[in-house]
């Protein structure tokens, strides 16, 4: 449905003030819908064309009920697309409506400009729909349950990829896969050029058995397949494991979601927190007339509350960005601030830069969440909002406070924030013991991976893979090896 004139006439305000602060979006189609129509395209991820699958409908369920009970509420949907697609809840009233334009605008600008969107397909749109034609004509022809039950084990790992590889080249597309297993006959023992009568003194023994040493583990390396821990374990199994053509059409449109997909995973703070910038700019600088204050604040003041036990990234990046605003326009910056001692000098500080709308769009552009905390996140800041880790207690059955410290404070908020939250898993070899058995390792930073979940994916990938499969981890400080051959889990040690 087309928006009304009143709304219309609001969103061309809205667009013509964003422009005018610097904001540079793709053109955006509004749309208002019912509420089951807002919440069927949230349950499929923004886009009502995606393929078919039971998750979806979990989803839908879920999302319905929660609004019938009054416990969650949509207010709009935005599509990382050229042009973008915006779906606003008919039922909204025309101040909530006038925040979401705004907000939309805000993330449209962030989809635009940011690094880590520059690989995004911006066509995902009829992309999706294309997709999901291909899995209906292999539903057909294979039967529902048979390709559903491949897509749940894909679905099962599709976070299992590199995200940081479209960015940095790891390897070549394909691997080396031919191996010369036969000996050279005759061994050519590295030397350097000398006369015969210096030759035991410029090729000494020990130099010659260390050269020897060297080239040995380089023809180790050589036949180890594959050569290097490879992240993209979707990547690896497209190409390698023994999959019938439909069956790796699928995985691959899987990885390609999840691809497209990673970069909002990775900048939830960020973009949340520049929609929520840009839509206060906007609202509380031109659009709200003095009848929409109380609504608009109610609404504001909602989207920013915290609630116990979790981040919200709407308050976190909203928060964050306007204190580099102020600190680059006060020149609360750079090595002469950072060395002053004097704590009222440094509360008083302010050199008039006006720098601060500057750097909030080179913020804007590079960085991340862990780059975006990593670098601004300061003692200050977590002193001013009260920010703390808690852990659970045993004894009292109750979470409490554990550190107020900014470093710890910084250190776990990273660590949630790294690889997408998830665990760092690869493949070291794709050949255990010369039995094509897949061998995965877990690299271990201190928390242990959760066993069930961890077993299962273990099952999935065995499944894909058709070989049995090996997960090294750390479980209780000590090294253990599980190994899923199809039908029973064994711990090697």
């Amino acid at each position: 449905m087309d928006l009304i004139p009143e709304l219309e006439e609001s969103r061309r305000q809205i667009e013509g003030l964003a422009k005018g602060y610097g904001l540079d979006f793709y053109d955006t189609i509004f749309e208002l819908v019912e509420s089951d129509d807002l919440n069927e395209a949230a349950a499929y991820t923004g886009f009502p064309t995606r393929y078919p699958h039971w998750r979806f409908g979990m989803e839908y369920e879920e999302l319905s009920k929660g609004y019938q009970w009054g416990l969650q509420k949509i207010y709009e949907m935005v599509i990382n697309n050229d042009p973008s697609y915006a779906y606003l809840m008919n039922s909204n009233n025309i101040v909530d409506q006038k925040l979401v334009i705004a907000h939309v605008y805000g993330h449209v600008d962030f989809f635009k400009n940011n690094l880590w969107f520059g690989h995004t397909n911006r066509k995902m749109m009829d992309e999706v729909a294309n997709h999901a034609t291909r899995i209906r004509r292999y539903t057909d022809k294979y039967g529902e349950e048979t390709v559903e039950a491949f897509m749940d084990w894909c679905l099962s790992i599709e976070h299992l990829i590199d995200p940081h590889s479209v960015q940095i080249k790891r390897r070549d597309e394909k691997f080396n896969l031919h191996f010369d297993d036969e000996e050279d006959e005759q061994r050519i023992t590295p030397k350097l050029k000398s006369k015969d009568y210096m030759d035991k003194f410029i090729n000494p023994p020990e130099f010659i058995a260390e050269q020897e040493q060297k080239l040995e583990t380089e023809k180790q390396k050589s036949r180890k397949f594959p050569e290097d821990p490879e992240r993209d374990i979707l990547l690896f199994l497209i190409e390698h494991a023994q999959l019938e053509n439909w069956q790796r059409e699928i995985l691959s449109i899987v990885r390609e979601e999840s691809y497209y997909f990673s970069p909002q995973v990775m900048t939830k703070i960020m973009n949340e927190g520049w929609a929520s910038y840009w839509h206060s700019k906007i609202m509380s600088e031109k659009v709200v007339d003095a009848s929409e204050v109380v609504d608009y604040a109610d609404h504001f003041s909602g989207t920013l509350a915290t609630s116990p036990g979790r981040i919200n990234p709407y308050k976190l990046g909203y928060e964050l960005l306007q204190d580099i605003e102020e600190r680059w326009n006060k020149g609360k910056f750079g090595k002469a601030y950072e060395e002053c001692d004097d704590h009222q000098a440094l509360e008083n500080w302010n050199q008039d830069l006006g720098l601060g709308m500057e750097k909030l769009f080179e913020v804007r552009k590079l960085y991340n969440d862990v780059t975006f905390i990593d670098e601004f996140l300061t003692p200050e800041f977590v002193h001013r909002h009260k920010m703390f880790t808690y852990e659970y207690n045993r004894r009292t059955g109750m979470y409490e406070i554990a550190d107020r410290s900014f470093e710890e404070i910084k250190k776990k908020l990273l660590f949630s924030l790294t690889n997408m939250g998830q665990p760092f898993i690869t493949i070291t070899d794709a050949n255990y013991k010369n039995r094509g058995e897949l061998y995965l390792t877990h690299r271990y930073e201190g928390i242990d991976l959760e066993l069930r979940p961890a077993l299962d994916t273990l099952r999935n990938i065995q499944r894909i893979w058709g070989r049995p499969v090996l997960l090294e981890t750390v479980e209780n400080k000590n090294r253990k090896l599980f190994r899923y051959d199809g039908e029973v889990y064994t711990v090697l040690t």
